[in-house]
């Protein structure tokens, strides 16, 4: 913006959150890069001389934060979601913002299949012998009532990771429905079927949620859509936490103590005692691990080097949309 001081040969570059070691010594080489947990006293004093801004998860930009960064250029979020990143009013103040939006893609399918044979599959590890008569009970005890190939997915959200989780679904036979707001190209579809949410909500045995934090997604999943949910359905939410009306779930799932939720991603996060979703024995809560991979974090690392090049005022790969 005009006004503003050009950009140093070394600028200043204000990392609030993990980043992977090797990307972080990438750009250590190239800029002058500062450690400093967000809520750090030291964080704002460092902020008022950054030129970039790295986050992950739980940095909040905004125009409060904006106010007191007048020489920022870039936030770099290493992830996918900007649910905590005001884009349009880092943009009015000329800050660019850049993410990785393919880098847990592959993390999240597989946790939600980890989740779903976690719920479908019951299974016990032995650590000692044990007789005959126990050895088959056990066997029948655990048998499980469905196998997947038997279950049809329902995907609201056939995105990049809403795609990779009904492939993954069609190689274990099922039959996969989604519905997205976007026209999705027939061989990006992998066999999946679209059909209507009313019909993605009625037919799916799982419903699993794969969908963006635009505005308009806030409570998507409300107390009318958990209605029409299956009183025997298995719902996965590995997306945001703020989709979920979690008041409106809870009355869902007492309702019907044989329906399931696997709810990885919460609103806020941490939750505390007052969460409605806490204490119920057909709700399982884990604590956001989906993109919890060695390698999702190094790829969400990486937002590093379009970070320097918007420093080198050179256009990035991925800019926020």
């Amino acid at each position: 913006m005009p006004g503003r001081a050009p950009i140093p040969d070394r600028p200043l570059v204000l990392q609030a959150e993990d980043l992977d070691p090797c990307a972080a010594a990438w750009l250590a080489e190239r800029a002058d890069l500062r450690v400093c947990p967000f809520a750090a006293d030291a964080f704002l004093p460092l902020l008022a001389g950054a030129h970039a801004l790295l986050v992950r998860t739980y940095t909040r930009v905004d125009a409060a934060l904006l106010d007191r960064a007048p020489n920022l250029r870039v936030v770099g979020r290493a992830g996918v979601g900007l649910d905590r990143i005001d884009v349009t009013e880092c943009r009015r103040r000329g800050v660019e913002v850049v993410h990785t939006p393919d880098a847990n893609t592959q993390s999240v399918a597989e946790y939600v299949f980890a989740m779903l044979l976690d719920a479908l599959r019951p299974r016990l590890f032995l650590d000692a012998p044990i007789d005959a008569d126990r050895w088959n009970a056990l066997r029948r005890e655990l048998t499980a009532p469905k196998q997947l190939s038997e279950l049809t997915l329902g995907v609201l959200g056939y995105g990049k990771v809403g795609s990779r989780v009904g492939r993954a679904a069609a190689g274990f036979g099922m039959r996969v429905l989604y519905h997205d707001l976007v026209d999705i190209p027939h061989a990006a579809r992998h066999g999946a079927l679209p059909v209507t949410l009313d019909a993605l909500l009625e037919e799916s045995d799982i419903l699993t949620l794969h969908v963006d934090s635009r505005p308009a997604n806030r409570c998507l999943l409300d107390a009318a859509l958990c209605r029409r949910l299956r009183p025997t359905g298995l719902l996965v939410n590995t997306s945001r936490g703020l989709v979920v009306d979690p008041a409106a779930l809870r009355d869902h799932l007492v309702a019907n103590p044989e329906s399931r939720a696997l709810i990885d991603v919460h609103d806020p996060e941490p939750f505390d005692a007052a969460y409605p979703l806490l204490n119920l024995p057909n709700c399982h809560l884990s604590p956001h691990l989906a993109a919890s991979t060695a390698a999702a974090h190094v790829n969400m690392s990486w937002v590093v080097r379009d970070v320097w090049r918007v420093l080198r005022n050179e256009p990035p790969e991925h800019p926020a949309p």
